[in-house]
């Protein structure tokens, strides 16, 4: 992420893309198109919402700890 975008509350697809999964710009793009990449569009740009990206990686990470085997579980 560029020093100009801290405390920004949008930042571009690739720099999400770069910054939450380590993806490529190309591949960053197809994860918006999937969804995986939260976005909204501003003019002809696509922006991603920092909270909106880290609201997801946080359900995220509940969803995983939430299926997760308990201690006696296999």
């Amino acid at each position: 992420m560029r020093a100009d975008n801290k405390g920004c509350k949008t930042i571009s697809v690739p720099s999400a893309g770069r910054l939450y999964y380590n993806l490529g710009r190309n591949d960053s793009y197809e994860a918006a198109k999937r969804g995986e990449i939260p976005v909204i569009k501003v003019g002809a740009r696509l922006r991603v919402p920092v909270i909106a990206m880290e609201r997801k990686l946080a359900a995220a990470g509940q969803n995983d700890a939430n299926n997760a085997p308990g201690p006696n579980e296999p």
